[in-house]
Formats: C-alpha cells, sequence, structure tokens
C-alpha cells in the first residue's frame, strides 16, 4: 500500500521588506538601478532614526535603527499590500525606500494617539508629540499582527467615544465639557438614550436625572411599561449604529433594577458598586443644593404648619423624640399619653437631632439642634420622675415650654 505523499511548509521568517525585495529581483520588478537607490537611502535613514530615538553615533542606536527601519518598511508595505509580494515589490519601485519608512512611522503615531479607553478624562485626543517617542520607540519593533490586534481594540473604543461625542453634541455639550467631567462615553450613551426615550433634549444633571428614573417608574406603577421603550436616535449616523446598539441592549438589561422602587435612585446609581459610573449626570453643585433646600424647606413646612415660634418647635422635637408623629400642637390628653409614653420607653434625643438635620433649612439648623439638646436635656428628669405619678410637674412643664391646648 503507497504511503500518502506530505508536504512541508517552511517558515520564512525575514522581514517582509526582503521578502518582497527578493520577490520584485527575482520577477524583473525591481532592477538594479532601484535596488543601488534603496541601498543609499536605507544608511541616511538609519541615521535619521537613530537620532530620533537616541544618539546617531552609538553604534547599539544604530544597530536598532538598522532594525527599526526596516520593520517599518514592512509594517507598511504588508499592511498596504495585505502581505501581497508583487503589489509591495512594485510600492518599492515606484516610491522612495524613505518614504515607505515614513509611511509605517505614521500608521504608528495615528494608532498611539487612538484612544486606549473610553474615558474622557483618561486621554486626549491630540496629534502626535514629543512625550510618546519612548512608546514609538516600542511599537517600531513590534509585528504587523500586534499593530492590527492593537488597532482593532482602540478602533472599538474610537467608535464608543465618538459615538458619545456624536450624541453629546446632538443634545448640546461639547467635547471639552465631557472631558472636564471626566466622563465616560459608555456612560454618556446610555443617560443619552435614556433621555431621549424619555423626550428630552439635554443631558441632565443629577436632579433631573433622577427625575427620570422616578418617571420610568411611574410608568411601570401605571401599567404603561409595556411601552417603554429605548429606540435609537433617528439622525444616528450608521457607522456608529452598531456600537450603539450594544450600549443600547445594555441599558434595557438595567432596566430590570431601574425600575424597582424598593431602591432609590441614589442609593442605586451612587452607593451600588455595579451601577456607580455606569451613567452619566452633569455635576452642578447649586442645582443640586437648590433641590435639597427645596425638598428640605417643604418637608419642614408640611411638618410645622407654618410655625417656627420655639413652643411650637419644643412640641415638634419631643414629638419625634419618643419615636411619634411630628406635631406642633398636643391636647391634654395627648400631652399624658405622651409622658407616659417617655416613662415607658424613654426619651431618644438622637431621633430629634436626625430629624432636624435632615429636615430643617440649613441656615437654622445649628440653632436648632442647640435649641433641642438644651431641653430635652433640662427637662428629662421631669418628664421620666416615677415621683410624679399624677403627671402634675411633667403637664406643667409641656404647658410652660410647649404648646398644649
Amino acid at each position: 500500500m503507497a504511503q500518502p505523499k506530505s508536504s512541508v511548509s517552511l517558515f520564512d521568517a525575514r522581514p517582509f521588506f526582503e521578502k518582497a525585495l527578493q520577490h520584485g529581483l527575482e520577477h524583473g520588478i525591481i532592477d538594479q538601478a532601484k535596488l543601488d537607490a534603496i541601498c543609499a537611502e536605507a544608511p541616511k535613514g538609519m541615521v535619521q532614526i537613530a537620532r530620533y530615538f537616541g544618539n546617531e553615533f552609538l553604534r547599539p542606536d544604530l544597530e536598532k535603527a538598522r532594525e527599526r527601519i526596516v520593520n517599518l518598511v514592512s509594517l507598511y508595505l504588508e499592511d498596504s499590500c495585505d502581505g501581497d509580494l508583487a503589489l509591495a515589490a512594485e510600492s518599492l519601485r515606484e516610491n522612495s525606500f524613505l518614504s515607505r519608512s515614513k509611511g509605517g512611522s505614521e500608521m504608528l503615531k495615528k494608532l498611539l494617539v487612538m484612544p486606549q479607553n473610553s474615558h474622557f478624562g483618561m486621554h486626549e485626543r491630540r496629534n502626535f508629540s514629543d512625550d510618546q517617542i519612548p512608546l514609538l520607540a516600542k511599537w517600531s519593533l513590534r509585528s504587523l499582527a500586534d499593530y492590527r490586534a492593537e488597532l482593532s481594540a482602540r478602533s472599538q473604543v474610537a467608535q464608543v467615544v465618538d459615538a458619545a461625542l456624536w450624541l453629546a453634541d446632538d443634545m448640546g455639550l461639547q467635547a471639552d465639557e465631557l472631558e472636564e467631567a471626566g466622563a465616560d462615553a459608555d456612560a454618556v450613551i446610555r443617560t443619552a438614550l435614556l433621555s431621549l426615550a424619555l423626550g428630552r433634549t439635554e443631558l441632565p444633571d443629577w436632579v433631573a436625572f433622577e427625575k427620570m428614573v422616578g418617571a420610568l417608574r411611574k410608568k411601570v406603577a401605571s401599567g404603561k411599561s409595556a411601552t417603554l421603550e429605548i429606540p435609537l436616535p433617528k439622525k444616528l449616523p450608521p457607522s456608529l449604529r452598531a456600537v450603539v446598539e450594544v450600549v443600547r441592549q445594555s441599558v434595557l438589561d438595567d432596566l430590570p433594577k431601574m425600575l424597582d422602587s424598593g431602591v432609590t435612585a441614589r442609593k442605586l446609581f451612587n452607593q451600588t458598586p455595579a451601577f456607580m459610573g455606569r451613567y452619566f449626570w452633569l455635576e452642578d453643585a447649586l442645582s443640586e443644593v437648590d433641590h435639597y433646600d427645596r425638598s428640605t424647606s417643604a418637608a419642614w413646612e408640611r411638618a410645622t404648619a407654618g410655625h417656627n415660634d420655639d413652643g411650637s418647635l419644643l412640641t415638634l422635637f419631643l414629638c419625634v423624640a419618643t419615636g411619634g408623629v411630628a406635631k406642633t400642637l398636643l391636647t391634654e390628653k395627648g400631652a399624658a399619653a405622651l409622658i407616659r409614653k417617655i416613662r415607658k420607653s424613654g426619651l431618644k434625643p438622637e431621633l430629634a437631632l436626625a430629624y432636624i438635620r435632615e429636615h430643617a433649612p440649613a441656615q437654622h439648623q445649628d440653632a436648632y439642634l442647640q435649641l433641642c439638646d438644651a431641653f430635652l436635656e433640662e427637662s428629662r428628669s421631669t418628664l421620666q420622675s416615677d415621683a410624679d405619678y399624677e403627671l402634675k410637674d411633667a403637664m406643667a412643664l409641656l404647658r410652660r415650654e410647649c404648646h398644649v391646648k
């Protein structure tokens, strides 16, 4: 029985430039004159490269420059000709050797200024600069496979960044504002899609973002969740649709947790590790302070009903310190019941102090805290005294200091 023939494939480890040059000589693409021109140009290029990356007078730098110039020419020829030796030989014939070396260098410079991650605060969209020369020195000796792998990774990041820039610009926010905010491109896209789905035309600050989440939850609560969609923007360029679609799917995956009314928006987006930094909002301290002031003022007004005299406030603080409902007026019966509750369960001043910090207007908090602390400290012994079994002293105290009707 005859044995099947086997073929042996030889691996050619020579630089692509050398293979293209030999192919050109063997097939008559490159003549002696062109070969002489290459031999004359190469030493000049080596000196230039040695000077750029080190010292042209040092032999080790010159030897390294020889490796670099051959590799740069190889990178350019193999990439631009897609590995076709005949096309590469023709490229050498029609152009100078140094132009092919420069082509390889430009490829790497363009690569190195592409973003490595989608965080605007960690990269700058700029031209190649001298501080990147050491990195270029390393890449000038890397293979085409390394270059293409890095180019693919950075291109994907660049697309995400470009999509975020397009969406932000469409909603009135410029690139420098995103860089200043240290925004993440994915987060910008998620928030933009969410905003557009709710009919907004601008990217939100925290207060507006919190309201957006509330609006989504109201839709679910009202039974309109079936109409909740996160569409792609109609004007989005076709080149960006694929990358935005990937991010859109991540927003849809987030919706179940986002719509859970059992978790506040602040806790979900600012305190849950998986969601921290996942969405973007503009930092507007004045807006947040104003919102906080209006929220606390509204809560305080409801509790005090506009009564801010000491009697009303002390009644409020005492009720809260017993764990009861905040009131500014007690009936005789209610006051007696409050005293019995104090004697049974004790006073908890920390509840009243926390209530003041959370709800009282900021400009009055210090004064209210002092008023509350002093009153509870001075009245504690009387209110908790078992000797006053008929509640006469305690009731007299409340009639004097608080509002008892």
